[in-house]
């Protein structure tokens, strides 16, 4: 540098540091080297926000505490955040005088990863949408007949995929989620011995199914069957991607949740006649189970839920290691119990542990701690095994959970601040 004093002022959100030439010159902060080899005032305000000759002092708008953590890494080689300061704030901050990622603290660098990851996560959806919505904005500029058009789908397509979104979309989410408990309802009162023995009375009197519409239950189940596929319905002809709608998991849910009526009004009609019926009746009982996948549709209106599949599709390595944590412990425990319980020529064997796959069993209701009591070691190496059996359950189920509890507090926070934002703008809504 070959202006200005010997000595060098760093101001740095007013927070001033003097330096001489000579440890400017090998400074650790990239940007503050840069000025060493600044051969004018010119390439100085590149580096810097202002200069003052008079007082070689350099001034850089920039975070002062922040500034005051890293001058702590120089000192002293370590780096940490700042307490109450953004991860990503702070991380610009390093980026902005020269330092990476690797220059932080272990414990830090993951506190970063994790906070990169959340947001990228929500602002690559936002990013979407909002991508969505402007290059639908430039296609829409050509003819205000199709603009028009556009913004009433746009429109009914928030209404039918976010409840939050509208008084509108509220209603409809409401009337949903009574069907949805309408038809849960009839489903589980459908199981009631008393329910079977009037619809088995009924069939025998009138000849009909329960299914059928002639049937109280019939016109019910067939009304909220109704509903539902006229929602599923709308809902594809509004999305904007048909391709990206059917991949959707609660897409298929709610496919596979209105087959089964279908099949099983179809299997009905064709097959006519009661002794035919009765050979089908097991298929039709199946199919009639599959529509418990109505209760999942509440995903759609209840944030729990949603937190509950996001949390799911997070953790899924997490989900292996808990699996896996299960299954090495049941392989050992139950080898080593059916040995000890059955397989050493004992007086009086125990028979509940007769193979390994039955002892299998016991171990997992062990390690689990749920112990229903329906078999039990009557050995004492047996029982000392069953003591090792649930103390290891205990810790090698609690490992993994740890982490599905951090992601699932984080997930809970993320849509409640989404939600929190949709229910502001549905607020100025109803103002407007």
């Amino acid at each position: 540098m070959k202006f200005g004093k010997s000595i060098c002022i760093l101001n740095v959100g007013g927070t001033k540091y003097a330096f001489p030439k000579d440890v400017i010159k090998d400074f650790p902060l990239s940007r503050v080297s840069r000025l060493h080899k600044c051969a004018s005032e010119k390439e100085v305000l590149e580096v810097c926000d202002d200069y003052d000759r008079e007082r070689n002092e350099f001034f850089f708008d920039r975070h002062s505490e922040a500034f005051c953590f890293i001058m702590l890494y120089v000192k002293y080689g370590k780096l940490r955040f700042v307490p109450q300061m953004c991860e990503l704030s702070f991380y610009n901050e390093m980026i902005y005088w020269g330092l990476e990622s690797s220059d932080l603290e272990f414990c830090c660098q993951r506190r970063l990863e994790d906070r990169m990851s959340d947001s990228y996560i929500h602002f690559s959806e936002e990013e979407a949408k909002l991508a969505e919505e402007l290059r639908d904005d430039n296609l829409l500029d050509s003819d205000v007949t199709e603009r028009e058009e556009s913004k009433w789908l746009e429109r009914m397509r928030r209404t039918f995929e976010e409840p939050t979104s509208s008084v509108a979309a509220q209603i409809l989410a409401s009337v949903s989620v009574i069907f949805v408990i309408v038809s849960m309802v009839m489903l589980c009162a459908s199981t009631l011995p008393d329910w079977k023995n009037a619809e088995n009375k009924s069939v025998e009197e009138h000849r009909y199914n329960p299914d059928s519409l002639e049937h109280p239950s019939g016109i019910i189940e067939a009304v909220c069957i109704g509903w539902f596929t006229a929602e599923c319905i709308v809902r594809f002809i509004v999305s904007r991607d048909k391709c990206e709608f059917v991949k959707r998991p609660l897409n298929i849910i709610d496919l596979l949740a209105i087959t089964p009526y279908y099949i099983s009004i179809s299997m009905t009609m064709l097959t006519g006649e009661n002794s035919q019926l009765q050979r089908a009746g097991v298929t039709l009982r199946v199919l009639r189970m599959m529509r418990i996948f109505w209760v999942i549709k509440l995903a759609r209106h209840f944030l729990g839920l949603q937190t509950l599949g996001l949390t799911l599709r997070r953790c899924y390595r997490e989900m292996v290691m808990l699996l896996l944590f299960i299954c090495v412990p049941m392989a050992i425990f139950s080898a080593l119990a059916q040995l000890l319980e059955h397989g050493l020529d004992l007086e009086s064997p125990n028979e509940d542990y007769a193979s390994i796959p039955a002892a299998s069993w016991w171990v997992i209701i062990s390690m689990t701690t749920v112990g229903y009591g329906d078999m039990y070691p009557i050995t004492v190496p047996g029982r000392v095994l069953g003591g090792l059996c649930v103390v290891s359950g205990i810790v090698l189920l609690a490992l993994p959970i740890t982490f599905i509890y951090h992601s699932f507090v984080q997930c809970y926070h993320e849509l409640k601040f989404r939600s929190a934002r949709c229910t502001r703008s549905l607020s100025a809504e109803y103002l407007n």
